[in-house]
């Protein structure tokens, strides 16, 4: 999990802290959801997990997801 919460920021680079935090709240739970089993292999792979889910991820972190270019 903690890996992933790098994911969101790279993202998220020209964006506030408030704009990451709410990044990582938005995909915490997906992540553990679908991309528990490769949380530990970096964040490339918790993002291409997250674009294989994508049709079941919830709306929050599709949109951050799609907001910011992924």
């Amino acid at each position: 999990m903690t890996r992933f919460l790098f994911i969101i920021p790279l993202l998220m680079c020209a964006s506030g802290a408030s704009a990451q935090q709410l990044g990582q709240d938005a995909c915490a739970r997906d992540v553990t959801r679908f991309c528990r089993a490769v949380m530990n292999n970096g964040d490339g792979a918790v993002l291409a997990c997250l674009k294989q889910h994508r049709t079941r991820l919830s709306k929050a972190c599709d949109k951050v997801l799609t907001d910011h270019g992924q």
